[in-house]
C-alpha cells in the first residue's frame, strides 16, 4: 500500500508524487489531495508507506499544509518527505516537512527535493518553465524505486536519513497582503479561478472578487485562466519575478536522501 498525500495548487507537486508512486510499482494506492480540502485530516495511517509532497514557499512548508494535515498520526509507519521548489532553493522546507511528519509519529525513511515551474513564472519571464519535465519525472520514478528497494532490503527504523536544513527554520513569508488581480475586460466570469483556489478566497458574482487576506499567492488562478484575465502584477512580485528570471535560470536537478 502506498499512501499519497499532497498539496498541489498548480499541479506540479501532484505530477511529481504520481511518478514517485509509479516507481513503487504498487497497484494498491490511496490518494489524499489536500489542495481543496475543507476539513483537516484526522486519524491514523494503519498500513503501507506514505509519500507526502508539498511545494516550497520561501524556503518553508506552507502554513496551510500544516492546518490540513491536522491530527494525522503515523503509528511508526514509514514516510517519504518530498518538496517541490521553483529552481531557486528549498532551504529548510525539506527538513521542516520531515520533522513535522516525525512529530506525528511517522518514521522518515527517505526525502527528496524536486523542481517545478515557479508560481511567478510567465511566458515573458519564465522560471523553471514546463518543469517537471520528462527527465525530472524519470528521476521521480527512480527515486520511488530506490525507496522501495530500501524498504525491502533493510530495516528502515534503524537507519537515519540526513536531510539538509537548519533548525530553527528560516523566517517564513508573510501572506495576506498581496493577491492576483482580475482584468475585467478579459474576464468572462467562467468561475475557473474560484474552482482551483486552494484557500477559497475567490468569489465570482458580477465580477471576480478576491479576499486578499486569505490569498496564499500560489497563482493557481493565474495559471489556470484561459483568457489571461488573472494576473499577479503587484510591484513586489514583479520585482521578485525579475530577480528569479535573471538569477535562477541555471537548471537545478532533483536531489534525494536515503
Amino acid at each position: 500500500m502506498v499512501n499519497l498525500v499532497y498539496f498541489s495548487p498548480t499541479g506540479t507537486t501532484r505530477k511529481v508524487v504520481a511518478h514517485i508512486a509509479a516507481g513503487f510499482d504498487d497497484a494498491d494506492q490511496r490518494t489524499c489531495d489536500l489542495t481543496r480540502m475543507k476539513e483537516a485530516l484526522s486519524g491514523r495511517m494503519t498500513e503501507g508507506v506514505t509519500v507526502i509532497a508539498v511545494p516550497v514557499y520561501a524556503g518553508r512548508v506552507p502554513e496551510i499544509v500544516l492546518r490540513r494535515i491536522g491530527d494525522l498520526k503515523g503509528e511508526g509507519l514509514p514516510v517519504v518527505a518530498v518538496v517541490v521548489y521553483g529552481n531557486r532553493e528549498y532551504e529548510d522546507a525539506l527538513r521542516e516537512l520531515a520533522d513535522i511528519m516525525a512529530a506525528k509519529g511517522f518514521h522518515v525513511v527517505a526525502a527528496g527535493a524536486f523542481i517545478g515551474e515557479h508560481s511567478y513564472s510567465t511566458h515573458r519571464q519564465p522560471v523553471a518553465a514546463n518543469r517537471p519535465d520528462e527527465a525530472d519525472l524519470e528521476k521521480a520514478r527512480a527515486f520511488g524505486r530506490a525507496v522501495k528497494d530500501k524498504l525491502l532490503e533493510s530495516n528502515p527504523r534503524q537507519v537515519g536519513v540526513p536531510i539538509p536544513g537548519d533548525v530553527p527554520y528560516r523566517e517564513g513569508v508573510v501572506l495576506g497582503q498581496i493577491a492576483p488581480e482580475t482584468i475585467d475586460e478579459h474576464c468572462v466570469l467562467c468561475g475557473l479561478c474560484a474552482s482551483v483556489c486552494p484557500s477559497f478566497t475567490i468569489q465570482v458574482k458580477d465580477r471576480v472578487v478576491t479576499d486578499v487576506a486569505g490569498c496564499i499567492m500560489c497563482c493557481a488562478c493565474v495559471k489556470s485562466c484561459p483568457h489571461e484575465a488573472r494576473v499577479m502584477s503587484h510591484p513586489v512580485v514583479a520585482e521578485r519575478r525579475t530577480l528569479l528570471a535573471e538569477n535562477f535560470n541555471r537548471r537545478r536537478e532533483p536531489e534525494w536522501f536515503l
